[in-house]
């Protein structure tokens, strides 16, 4: 089974293969596990722990404080991704020891909380609800989703951000683990789950309060930003393909260029995807728009970008499992 699953029973192989489809299956049914036995909980919890070590205060940081606060940023990055990747191998190992039927199971279970697709459907949905009652309501609901102020945007402008979110997190939050799923196993989603943790934690470019205490992560959180680039550039542009395929995109030709309007090598592949399949403008003010030229988004884009979303997810779950049944059989 190459770098996932180190087994010699091949039917074992064809049964790992419903793990994706399985997990995809409890997210949608269950939803998210109590914040306590939550593992991005945990990764948070230590990111925090570590990110008051490393990156200085923003108020009288010490002189030649940057580069220490780079290497500190990385080792701390390392150390943390070692141990999530650690424990899930170890948990992977055992698992493959159980009956078949409780290796499946039980993977599918710990795969679930390294997604929140389900989550991130029903948040962006509640906003047009709330936006149905006032637009007061739908910038609060809004706020749950991005770290942008919301306070002046107009309804068009927050139905737009909804919009975004869902499609650069369709990405983050299944299409990326369910890619490293498939290749590495749950070492490779968990580690990519820390790497996309740490980037919202740490990848600023300025001062982010941490701890109580307003940080300056130029240099501490660069290497997280730039580990969460590197795994995340190709599921981005597949997410891209997938929403673009799915929403019948007619320009194709115009993606790479709306694309990289966006400061992220890879945020701007699905939104720009987005942007092009709704006939929507899409931006974020004095940083980017994407589909310039497009009307702003009405309710019925919102809940198309929804539909899209979902049909995208879903794509992407068989494609990991059929590459896992393809890694299964005897060639």
């Amino acid at each position: 089974m190459g770098l996932l699953f180190v087994t010699p029973d091949a039917a074992l192989g064809v049964w790992l293969s419903l793990v994706p489809a399985l997990a995809l299956a409890i997210d949608r049914s269950l939803g998210e596990p109590p914040v306590r036995w939550h593992p991005v909980v945990w990764m948070g919890h230590y990111l925090t722990w570590a990110g008051m070590r490393c990156a200085p205060r923003a108020d009288a940081p010490p002189p030649g404080r940057h580069a220490r606060a780079f290497w500190l940023g990385a080792l701390a990055w390392c150390v943390g991704a070692a141990i999530v990747g650690g424990a899930a191998w170890q948990l992977q190992a055992w698992l493959l020891r159980l009956p078949d039927w409780a290796t499946v199971l039980l993977l599918a279970l710990l795969l679930k909380p390294l997604l929140a697709w389900a989550l991130l459907h029903d948040e962006v949905l509640a906003v047009e609800q709330a936006l149905a009652h006032s637009l007061a309501d739908g910038r609060v609901r809004l706020a749950r989703l991005v770290s942008r102020g919301v306070d002046a945007l107009t309804e068009a402008q927050v139905r737009e951000s909804a919009i975004e979110s869902l499609a650069e997190n369709l990405n983050d939050s299944l299409v990326a683990p369910m890619f490293w799923f498939a290749l590495l196993g749950l070492p490779g989603a968990a580690l990519f789950r820390f790497a996309n943790t740490a980037d919202a934690m740490w990848g600023y470019r300025g001062t982010r309060v941490l701890g109580g205490v307003a940080r300056d992560w130029r240099r501490a959180g660069t290497w997280a930003a730039r580990a969460d680039d590197v795994l995340a550039w190709l599921p981005a542009r597949i997410t891209a393909v997938l929403v673009g395929g799915l929403g019948a995109l007619q320009s194709w030709r115009h993606l790479p260029g709306e694309a990289r309007r966006t400061p992220s090598p890879n945020s701007g592949w699905p939104m720009a995807a987005m942007a092009l399949v709704l006939g929507v403008r899409l931006g974020k003010s004095g940083v980017y728009t994407l589909g310039e030229g497009g009307r702003d988004a009405a309710p019925r884009d919102l809940l198309r970008a929804c539909r899209i979303g979902s049909r995208a997810a879903i794509a992407a779950t068989l494609l990991a499992c059929a590459a896992l049944m393809l890694r299964a059989a005897p060639w």
